[in-house]
C-alpha cells in the first residue's frame, strides 16, 4: 500500500478540531489558505502570545490515522480532524521521520517535517484520558508524543483526498524530531 491522504481538515478560527474538506490548497512559506494557523510567522496562541516574530514551523499538521486504530482499541473514538491536524495518513510512519524530510502530497505541493506536536490538555475535551492515550514512555523512559508531526509548506499546490504521498527526500545525517 502507497502512502495516501485519507482525510483534510481546516478551520479559520482557532477552534480545537476541525471540520474535515475534499480538498485542500497549500501556500509556500504560509500554510493552508483558509486555515487559522497560516502564516510566516507563528499563529498557535501559546507560541504567538510567547514570541509573536518566530517562524511559523506550525504551517501543517500531519496525522497517522494508526493512531485512531490503537486509540479505538483503547476504547476512545476518534475520528480525523478531532485532534486539530490538517492532514491525515495511512500507510507513513510518521513520527519515525526525520527533521527536514520533504513528502510530496500528491502531483504538486512538497512540504517539509519541522517536529512533533505536542499533545495539550484540550485532548481531554474530547474524551477524559485521551490526552495520556496519545502518549507513551520509551525503554529508557523518555516520552513518546504521537499525536502527529508538524510541517512547513515548501512547494504550493492542491491536495486531495486520496492522494498519494511520496517521500521526495531526507536528509544526510537523520535528526529525532523534537516539540515544535
Amino acid at each position: 500500500m502507497h502512502p495516501t491522504i485519507i482525510s483534510l481538515s481546516r478551520d479559520a478560527a482557532h477552534n480545537f478540531s476541525k471540520p474535515p474538506v475534499d480538498q485542500l490548497t497549500l501556500l509556500a512559506g504560509l500554510g493552508i489558505e483558509g486555515d487559522a494557523h497560516a502564516g510566516r510567522t507563528v499563529q498557535h496562541r501559546y507560541d504567538k502570545w510567547k514570541n509573536p516574530a518566530a517562524p511559523n514551523l506550525r504551517q501543517v499538521h500531519l496525522m497517522h490515522a494508526e493512531l485512531f486504530d490503537e486509540l479505538a482499541e483503547k476504547g476512545f473514538a476518534v475520528a480525523p480532524g478531532q485532534l486539530g491536524e490538517n492532514i491525515t495518513t495511512r500507510g507513513l510512519d510518521l513520527l519515525g521521520l526525520s527533521r527536514g524530510t520533504r513528502l510530496r502530497l500528491g502531483g504538486e505541493a512538497l512540504i517539509e517535517i519541522t517536529g512533533l506536536r505536542s499533545p495539550c490538555i484540550q485532548i481531554n475535551g474530547l474524551a477524559d484520558g485521551l490526552m495520556a492515550a496519545t502518549l507513551d514512555k520509551a525503554p529508557d523512559g523518555s516520552l513518546i508524543r504521537k499525536s502527529g508531526v508538524m510541517a512547513v509548506v515548501v512547494t504550493s499546490g492542491d491536495v486531495w483526498v486520496g492522494d498519494t504521498i511520496t517521500l521526495a527526500s531526507v536528509p544526510m545525517e537523520f535528526e529525532a524530531l523534537g516539540v515544535v
